[in-house]
């Protein structure tokens, strides 16, 4: 993806997203976009849906899962290792 594009904003303040970026961003005719200022840079951006939180959060407890899951195991090993150990 290229560095940036020079377009030129229209009368009514309207530029054309280049085809690489709305590709890029899955961005489609009359979808939404945030623009903001951030640091006197003018972001561009898609908006975080509902949907996008939905599979972040499952995505997030599975993981949470698999690492329970190795914890056990590693709780485990540990136990029986500390079986092994002296009482001092």
């Amino acid at each position: 993806m290229s560095e940036g594009e020079t377009r030129k904003v229209g009368e009514r303040g309207q530029i054309t997203l280049p085809k690489e970026f709305r590709d890029a961003f899955d961005i489609h005719g009359g979808d939404e976009v945030v623009v903001r200022e951030s640091d006197g840079q003018l972001v561009i951006e898609k908006p975080i849906t509902r949907d996008d939180l939905a599979e972040g959060y499952r995505r997030r407890a599975d993981q949470m899962a698999a690492l329970a899951e190795e914890f056990e195991g590693v709780s485990a090993e540990a136990n029986e290792a500390l079986g092994d150990a002296p009482d001092w």
